[in-house]
């Protein structure tokens, strides 16, 4: 039992150096701004992660395109993994590194948004879509652990949880991301209420 409490407590000291980190906090600030203005100008969200953080992706990009708090309509919001056919074509005719780059290069405008997860931030494929991403005009936010990793330098809004613990880590990137959602949705439907 000692073992499960420390699991936890271990989580707990996670998420409290996320509360007392004024960075971070005014982050999520900027990244609620970036996806409302996103969706308000007619534009999308793209989410994409590998392992447990592609889970985590496709988690969050249902919460915007189903729904969260609000019965409202869809926001167009998707997860680039979820076209099996598409990765392994692409991972099998070019490499695994190109399946989110050539996603946005096909698909992403000027004014969208991706979202990159990546516990180290070191994740290949994410790194080259963001780069693409960037070259287009796409605003890049990344959801990575304490050092950002390579993503760092390649992302317009960096969320670096304060650890490097994997499963810690990916437990604060879902709270983090249910923060967006429910801030997003609220400022863009609460006329509605």
């Amino acid at each position: 039992m000692s073992n499960i409490r420390h699991i936890i407590q271990s989580s707990i000291h996670v998420k409290q150096s996320v509360l007392g980190n004024d960075e971070i906090i005014g982050t999520v600030e900027k990244v609620v701004d970036a996806i409302v203005t996103a969706f308000n100008s007619g534009h999308r969200v793209y989410f994409c992660g590998n392992g447990g953080s592609a889970a985590d992706a496709q988690h969050l990009a249902a919460e915007f395109s189903g729904r969260f708090y609000t019965d409202r309509k869809a926001l167009p919001a998707e997860a680039l993994h979820c076209n099996t056919s598409y990765i392994t074509a692409v991972a099998n005719d070019y490499s695994y590194d190109a399946i989110y780059s050539r996603m946005i290069d096909g698909i992403g405008q000027a004014g969208d948004v991706l979202v990159g997860l990546s516990t180290s931030g070191n994740s290949g494929n994410i790194i080259k879509a963001f780069e693409v991403a960037q070259s287009k005009g796409i605003t890049t936010v990344a959801f990575t652990g304490s050092t950002g990793g390579k993503m760092k330098v390649c992302s317009d809004l960096l969320l670096n949880v304060p650890s490097t613990d994997t499963p810690r880590i990916q437990e604060v990137h879902i709270l983090l991301g249910h923060i967006v959602c429910q801030l997003v949705e609220e400022r863009i439907f609460k006329a509605e209420k």
